[in-house]
């Protein structure tokens, strides 16, 4: 079996698509990669953004910035699956470095932090409420 790599993958889908149109193309990425020996780390959908310049006289577009580990083949094979699709107007795949990484780590370490910092100013609100 071939070497897996962590990597970080944007994809822009035409802000002109439905909701559920969208769903169906980050499900087909997400099963495109488990179903070829990678394994999704985590999936974050910014939402509908303005583009900084048109694309396919298109001004609007739904961002979708993924992590995941999979074998160095199957990026090509995702690559063409997304140049192929109509609706995907960009995407970049990088591979994760040290850098990355760390980065990564840092960022996922510190959204935990925070999170646990608002649960116990809800949990001392609502006592203070008591």
């Amino acid at each position: 079996m071939a070497n897996t790599y962590q990597y970080e993958l944007t994809y822009v889908i035409s802000g002109v698509v439905q909701q559920n149109q969208v769903d169906d193309i980050v499900r087909k990425v997400n099963h495109l990669i488990e179903d070829n020996g990678g394994d999704v780390i985590e999936v974050d959908e910014w939402g509908n953004q303005r583009l900084a310049y048109e694309i396919d006289r298109k001004r609007s577009g739904y961002y979708v910035n993924m992590y995941f580990k999979a074998p160095g083949p199957l990026i090509q094979r995702l690559e063409r699956e997304l140049e192929i699709n109509d609706d995907v107007l960009r995407y970049l795949t990088l591979r994760m470095d040290a850098k990355m990484k760390r980065h990564y780590k840092k960022r996922k370490r510190r959204e935990a932090q925070q999170q646990e910092e608002d649960e116990a100013g809800e949990s001392e609100s609502s006592e203070d409420d008591e």
